[in-house]
């Protein structure tokens, strides 16, 4: 194979003067800044730099063809394809310009549906069938990837200059000074010099190199996957199932602050770009801001040193409100009365977190409506510190709208990558985290996390009959399995008795591992909440609860509650209905008690617990 190419270069004293660098890869030759001087002498080795990339380019001096006019202005160039048998070999290379897919390929990319969905907020075009960068885009990227002696990016105040470059190229605004004062606070002041050395000389190239790949990517993704990239709107139950090497392209492109934002407040889309992180780093920031910085950093170290090969599927779960023929609607107070649901087994932990859980659980997310709530600002507690130790929960905030009160969101197969310490302005980046979970059958680490919204600050609302049956129902749809929705809905019937009532497999023990869910900040009520959440798990079918009380002293007493109620042998309705019995007399004014101490007999042998009745 050979190619050939004309140039049209303006003249400079002895030399020729080149406005960009000159390179030449894989069957394409490309234009990257800074400008060089090239000079006369050296112009018979110009085929030394397609050596650069000889691997997937044999390029002989003869065969380069060079004019040089003194009125030019700027370079062009046209390749020429001299051995006919590489046009059908292998995928279009979109380097520099758009280079047609195969017809039968494109044509199908261009139908697919998912695709159309996702486009208006992916960084990429559909040109010809194919995907690609905007050439001005690509230009820059190319000179990123090719490290710091070709992009003089070396410091995070020049990082952020490139990054706007970027950002113009393809028709965003620049980032904010904050942002860019960000940028260079963190790389240039909190980093260590010999870490940015490395940062600057290999992870921003190799970030670089995996974005130039991303049309490759989305293009392979979309041709294999049934379940492909698309925006999981409000009641559009349905699973996305992205490659972790996506999902790393995905989150560079957030790093890069490339993702176009002008139609997401529209589509009750959260915040992706990490523009928003970094302005919030500052002098006077709190520490946590920093080393949430720090664990992003460690993934993407983590990712360009190794690429991770698993799986992670983001699915959106929804509670019909209508009646449906084959499942479970979004059910009444009536129904949670009439279940007879088993109440499942209730282990209580008050040391531990749930990110370390060792068995397979669905472990709970104390969730914002928008997913991730402040992940890439302020925010750092519990949902926020997940997603800086688990990076790839992040790409989920790109395509799924804010959930409803009917609705959840189950992320499975997310990797673990930092350790940690400390909770809300003490948390601190402490190492690496090399996750050992086992993988599935489609290649999905064993973690699953469920992300549910609580009501925020519900006061004297949440004992409401109708702010108690939108908290069970939220966490019944994240708890629930789809394949059992039939099964759910025959338990919230009278037919059923605690006799006849579904068994689990042993193949399907697959618990919950959760806490004080929407008890910190959004002041729910602990001792509510922890029942309302074993409720549903045993609706669920869910063969046990690991609850972690993160030492909460309202909860001192969970266990005794637990042991209680488990020997008089209640169903899910009963304790249900003991729960708005119990709300309703504190919305009267009738008690003053807590929900744990209303309920226990009182330190008098001759004292009852509540009857059913009352």
């Amino acid at each position: 194979m050979a190619e050939g190419f004309e140039f049209n270069v303006p003249e400079n004293g002895g030399g020729i003067y080149l406005p960009f660098h000159l390179c030449v890869e894989s069957h394409s030759l490309w234009l990257s800044r800074p400008p060089m001087m090239l000079p006369t002498a050296t112009l018979p080795s110009l085929s030394a730099i397609a050596a650069l990339h000889s691997a997937t380019l044999l390029c002989a001096r003869g065969l380069l063809l060079c004019r040089f006019g003194v009125d030019s202005t700027r370079v062009g160039w046209r390749p020429k394809l001299t051995d006919q048998s590489t046009r059908t070999r292998g995928r279009a290379h979109r380097v520099g310009v758009c280079t047609a897919m195969d017809p039968s390929s494109g044509s199908g990319l261009a139908a697919c549906g998912d695709l159309r969905s996702a486009l208006p907020f992916l960084p990429v075009v559909l040109r010809g069938g194919a995907l690609f960068w905007p050439p001005p885009a690509q230009e820059s990227l190319r000179a990123l990837a090719l490290g710091p002696d070709v992009s003089r990016v070396a410091s995070g105040d020049v990082l952020a200059d490139a990054l706007s470059d970027l950002r113009l190229a393809l028709a965003l605004p620049p980032l904010s000074p904050r942002a860019s004062d960000g940028l260079a606070l963190f790389f240039d002041d909190l980093l260590s010099r010999a870490h940015a050395r490395g940062w600057f000389a290999d992870v921003l190239p190799s970030l670089a190199r995996l974005l130039l790949r991303l049309p490759a990517l989305l293009e392979d993704h979309y041709a294999k996957e049934a379940s492909g990239l698309r925006i999981l709107g409000s009641q559009e139950a349905g699973v996305v199932v992205l490659s972790q090497e996506l999902v790393a392209a995905l989150l560079a492109c957030a790093l890069f602050c490339l993702f176009p934002t002008a139609d997401r407040s529209e589509a009750c889309l959260p915040t992706i770009n990490f523009d928003g992180l970094f302005s919030a780093l500052s002098h006077r920031s709190r520490q946590s801001q920093e080393q949430k910085v720090r664990c992003l950093v460690h993934y993407f170290e983590r990712v360009t040193d190794s690429t991770p090969t698993g799986f992670v599927s983001f699915e959106r779960k929804v509670l019909p409100r209508q009646s449906v023929s084959d499942g479970v609607a979004y059910p009444d107070i009536d129904a949670w009365m009439k279940s007879s649901a088993p109440l499942c087994q209730f282990r209580v932990f008050s040391s531990g977190f749930i990110e370390d859980e060792e068995q397979e659980a669905l472990e709970v997310d104390f969730a914002n409506k928008y997913l991730g709530g402040g992940a890439l600002s302020r925010g750092c507690v519990q949902e926020e510190i997940r997603f800086m130790i688990n990076p790839e929960l992040i790409v989920g905030m790109l395509f799924t709208a804010c959930m409803e009160d009917n609705e959840a969101i189950e992320i499975v197969g997310a990797e673990r990558f930092s350790q940690y310490m400390g909770y809300g302005s003490s948390f601190r980046f402490v190492g690496d985290y090399l996750d050992s979970k086992p993988f599935d059958s489609m290649v999905r680490r064993r973690t699953r996390i469920v992300a549910i919204d609580a009501l925020d600050c519900p006061t004297m609302l949440q004992y409401e009959s109708s702010c108690l049956l939108r908290e069970v129902n939220k966490a019944f749809c994240g708890f629930s399995d789809q394949s059992k929705h039939q099964l759910y809905a025959k338990l919230f019937q009278d037919s059923v008795t605690k006799d006849n009532s579904p068994s689990i497999s042993s193949g399907e023990y697959i618990g919950v591992s959760t806490g004080n869910w929407g008890c910190g900040a959004f002041g729910g009520n602990p001792e509510i909440k922890s029942m309302i959440q074993w409720i549903a798990a045993s609706q669920a079918l869910r063969p046990f609860v690991n609850y972690y009380t993160f030492e909460a002293a309202s909860l001192e007493r969970l266990s005794e509650v637990i042991q209680w109620i488990l020997r008089h042998g209640w169903t899910v309705g009963e304790l249900w209905h003991m729960l708005i019995e119990y709300s309703s007399q504190r919305l009267r004014g009738d008690t003053c008690k807590g929900f744990f101490a209303w309920l226990l007999p009182n330190d008098d042998p001759n004292s009852d617990v509540h009857d059913m009745s009352e």
